[in-house]
């Protein structure tokens, strides 16, 4: 499960302080590249996330600590969309379900300065993703 190592206002704060779009590039890469191994064996089509361009991979579950809240692990083959993905959990791993279904992911990705810089298809994935996360947390209870 993805286990956020910062806070979302820890996030916005190491992203403000890089004015240079490959800056924040580079760092959302590098936040992909943190996420903890996925397992091969999931990596099937009923964890498929449909419309996302590149692969995608999501699997629910929940915080070791907090069983009342969610979590999921996630994998890609694209390294942005990673990144992508490691800030998805920041926003809602240790969630509740009703959290989850009023976070505001565009108002999120407008703080970060990466409403601008994710492409059309990206961002479909995107929406994708958050429709299943959230389908997901529904879902758990």
């Amino acid at each position: 499960m993805i286990v956020p190592a910062l806070t979302y206002a820890e996030l916005a704060e190491n992203f403000a302080m890089f004015d240079e779009w490959d800056d924040r590039y580079s760092y959302l890469i590098d936040l992909g590249r943190k996420l903890p191994p996925f397992p091969k064996e999931l990596q099937t089509e009923d964890y498929k996330v449909p419309g996302c361009m590149s692969q995608v991979w999501m699997v629910p579950g929940h915080p070791a600590d907090q069983p009342a809240a969610f979590a999921f692990a996630a994998d890609s083959d694209a390294v942005i969309v990673k990144g992508l993905i490691a800030v998805l959990g920041i926003l809602f791993s240790g969630q509740t379900p009703e959290a989850i279904a009023h976070i505001d992911v565009d108002e999120a990705f407008r703080t970060l300065g990466l409403d601008q810089h994710i492409s059309p298809s990206r961002r479909n994935g995107l929406v994708s993703m958050v429709e299943k996360i959230k389908s997901y947390a529904k879902a758990a209870y």
